[in-house]
């Protein structure tokens, strides 16, 4: 694999943008179908907490498919949600999945070791957050303590579940390719991480504060931050398909069972 300028970060973002443009009306509907699909599995008792997590890599191979059936001209229509359902791998896929959530629960469990557990019990909802809880603890420490060692994490699993599905490779392999993968085309990465919180964490702040300037009251923000927030998460969605492309080609997506 040739090694990519940090400019291919940017080159990606608007790639996803383009994916986008091309199918919007389909593209968005086919995001609300997931969070949906995410709500109603999130309502089930005790391990609704836990399943939308296990389940992220084999939702995310529809947003790679839905990526490929705009390039090949083909409509995106919402059975691409059960893509990585149908999938001949997806008893590894599901099992990928529990490995994120194990994985994903260990750097978040080990910001107990800087705060004594208050991030934990606030993500598990054993405690609640507010002004008190934040002031009497290293919390903010924690946080990032558990946001980099998530960084491996999210390495090793941003290629997995295409490279299981597609590939046909086990787990542990997968996980190995992805993070190195990630590791070797790393500058990119960073512009591309960069860019999109700028884009979407600070573009949609500074929108809503003008909003309010504007037009005043939090209706006519929401009406204003919601649609452009979910977006630009579409549009994120969508880029992610550039970069599985520039490090492993074209996709060759094998026939689903």
């Amino acid at each position: 694999m040739e090694k990519l300028p940090p400019a291919t970060g940017l080159l990606w973002i608007k790639q996803g943008f383009a994916l986008f443009r091309k199918q919007p009306a389909e593209v968005s509907m086919l995001f609300l179908g997931y969070m949906f699909m995410m709500m109603a599995v999130g309502i089930i008792p005790v391990i609704g907490q836990v399943l939308p997590l296990m389940l992220v890599p084999a939702f995310s191979l529809a947003f790679l498919q839905a990526c490929i059936n705009i390039e090949g001209g083909k409509r995106i229509t919402p059975g691409l949600l059960l893509t990585g359902f149908r999938s001949p791998a997806v008893g590894n896929l599901l099992k990928l999945g529990a490995a994120y959530l194990l994985a994903a629960a260990a750097a978040a469990g080990a910001s107990s070791l800087i705060d004594g557990g208050v991030f934990w019990g606030v993500i598990s909802g054993q405690t609640a957050l507010d002004a008190k809880t934040v002031q009497d603890s290293d919390m903010a420490s924690a946080m990032l303590f558990s946001a980099l060692l998530y960084v491996p994490v999210s390495m090793a699993f941003w290629y997995a579940a295409p490279l299981v599905a597609w590939h046909k490779m086990g787990i542990v392999k997968a996980l190995f390719y992805s993070f190195f993968a990630v590791f070797r085309t790393g500058k990119p990465f960073l512009v591309f991480a960069l860019a999109w919180g700028i884009i979407g964490v600070v573009l949609p702040t500074m929108v809503s504060l003008l909003a309010v300037i504007l037009l005043g009251g939090s209706v006519a923000v929401m009406v204003i931050l919601l649609p452009l927030s979910v977006a630009l998460t579409i549009i994120m969605y969508c880029s992610f398909y550039p970069t599985y492309t520039a490090v492993f080609g074209t996709a060759e997506v094998p026939p689903a069972a």
